[in-house]
């Protein structure tokens, strides 16, 4: 199978550089699978999983909260706004986050800015989907 080379960037960190033979990403237009030799690409990315890995078989997940993927020349690269891999989730950080977030949805106080707290509880729920930990 080919591969190609995987490139998970935020601001403060690398987060992953690896070879892959596929990766699925959340774009703001739906899931996107990205195999070895692809045209050119520029797309937006959306909070959400990037899963990669061999084409078949276990794949590695990283929980991402937006940002740009690019194709070019064989290499994939993401910059995300933050990304964690699984295997980096307090799981249990992630479960009160969402409690908190949820808990102040249901409160409907007018003081509290629901599209950031929909944000914070859509960012939990995905940490807590990368690591299967549902």
């Amino acid at each position: 199978m080919s591969s190609y080379r995987l490139e998970i960037v935020t601001a403060e960190r690398q987060v992953v550089e690896v070879e892959v033979e596929s990766v699925l990403l959340p774009t703001t237009s739906g899931r996107l699978g990205i195999w070895a030799n692809h045209a050119p690409l520029l797309t937006a990315l959306k909070i959400g999983l990037v899963e990669f890995g061999p084409k078949t078989g276990k794949k590695r997940k990283a929980a991402i909260s937006g940002g740009f993927a690019e194709m070019a020349d064989n290499t994939l690269t993401i910059l995300a706004s933050s990304a964690e891999l699984a295997e980096e989730i307090d799981v249990l950080r992630a479960k009160e986050a969402k409690e908190r977030a949820q808990q102040r949805l249901d409160e409907a106080q007018a003081d509290w800015d629901f599209a950031r707290v929909q944000i914070a509880l859509e960012k939990a729920i995905n940490r807590i989907n990368a690591t299967d930990n549902e």
